[in-house]
């Protein structure tokens, strides 16, 4: 029984692992996706980019924060949950600043 204990465990650690590592990878993807995005369209002297990138931002963050979120399920102490705990509270928090900054942008391109 112990021994299917510790598989389970390490599956479910690998699958975590992985999973987070995608997640991550993806937010950086979109991030450097959109900086670029946005950066040729300011060469082209477009200056509507500021949306976009907001919005670019708060999607790749979104998936970061993901990755944090699931790395919870495989903390072991609790000095790495408090540190994680503050790296979900930071992300959440930029997050939300993000999402204020879009809808007063959009408000702005409305008027």
């Amino acid at each position: 029984m112990e021994t299917a204990y510790q598989s389970a465990e390490f599956i479910l650690r690998y699958v975590v692992e992985f999973s987070t590592l995608g997640l991550e990878f993806f937010g950086i993807c979109i991030l450097v996706y959109t900086a670029l995005k946005c950066f040729f369209r300011w060469l082209k002297k477009d200056m509507s980019i500021r949306l976009d990138l907001a919005e670019g931002i708060a999607l790749a963050l979104e998936f970061k924060l993901g990755g944090e979120v699931l790395r919870t399920v495989v903390v072991r102490e609790w000095s790495e949950l408090g540190i994680l705990g503050a790296i979900i509270a930071l992300r959440a928090a930029l997050t939300l600043l993000i999402h204020w900054e879009i809808k007063n942008e959009e408000n702005r391109c409305r008027e």
